[in-house]
């Protein structure tokens, strides 16, 4: 579905973006990976504005589940750290979340 992708791109874009910021200020990387973080969060915005959704407010409740799991897929293939089985739970219950704001009955 066009608007999955869409919403797992964004979420790559945001939390690259911002990851970008905390590599620059928590972590001592130079000043310059700002730049690349900044276009990621345009990137992310322009991603956002193309789910299929009437409202921006829907489309932001639901892509905050996949941003959920996304941050986990993050946590494990970027920063090296294994989810534990909260963070699973967790995150099937946001997408749950997100799949009901997306796709409940009207």
């Amino acid at each position: 579905m066009k608007s999955l992708l869409f919403f797992l791109l964004a979420a790559v874009f945001e939390i690259g973006g911002c990851y970008a910021f905390w590599a620059w200020l928590r972590s001592g990387r130079p000043v310059w990976y700002v730049v690349p973080g900044l276009l990621s969060l345009v990137l992310f915005a322009l991603c956002l504005t193309r789910v299929e959704a009437p409202y921006a407010g829907r489309a932001y409740a639901a892509y905050g589940g996949i941003y959920i799991a996304s941050s986990l897929a993050w946590l494990r293939g970027v920063e090296g750290i294994h989810p534990d089985r909260w963070d699973f739970v967790g995150a099937a219950i946001s997408v749950v979340g997100a799949l009901v704001v997306l796709f409940g009955r009207r």
